[in-house]
């Protein structure tokens, strides 16, 4: 099976077809992530996009598209910037937040019906980073911690001690 990196930018990963809009990207494939994908159906096993989720539009519409194109039990990785997270409000082409939970409201019985998302995905990994770039030197000591519970952290700390980025990891259900 295929790998694929969504929004790849310059980054060129081994094994993975890169596709972005950008051609001057110089990608395997130019894509644009808000209209349906120019891949066939189940074709790849594993879909990676790191900081792309956050800037689109036709949110939804893009998870039925990679739920199309992948096979039965492969693997999404994405990182994005956490909510409350600086970087998630300095970059004027974010047109949406992440928080630990963004994910839920597409899988559960009660919501997923509106969206057509029901069963299409389950969460096996959900993780909060604190810090990057110099702060990424606490991460050993405030990831543990911020990671006990989402839900605690984020209702009493996220907004004094706001983590960095979330990384997901999904799996494909059909």
């Amino acid at each position: 099976m295929d790998k694929l990196n969504i929004g790849s930018g310059k980054k060129e990963l081994i094994g993975f077809i890169s596709c972005d809009a950008s051609k001057d990207v110089n990608p395997d494939v130019v894509v644009d992530l808000e209209e349906r994908l120019p891949f066939k159906d189940n074709t790849f096993d594993e879909v990676i996009g790191n900081h792309i989720l956050e800037h689109i539009h036709n949110f939804i519409p893009l998870m039925k598209e990679l739920h199309r194109i992948c096979i039965n039990k492969a693997i999404l990785k994405f990182s994005v910037p956490f909510y409350l997270s600086v970087g998630a409000f300095t970059d004027v082409t974010h047109c949406r937040f992440f928080t630990p939970f963004t994910f839920n409201d597409l899988i559960s019985k009660e919501f997923a019906y509106e969206f057509g998302t029901e069963g299409m995905f389950k969460i096996n990994k959900v993780k909060l980073i604190y810090g990057t770039g110099f702060a990424k030197k606490i991460n050993w000591f405030m990831n543990p911690l911020i990671n006990l519970s989402h839900r605690v952290y984020c209702k009493l700390f996220a907004g004094i001690l706001p983590a960095s980025d979330i990384e997901y990891e999904l799996e494909i259900t059909k």
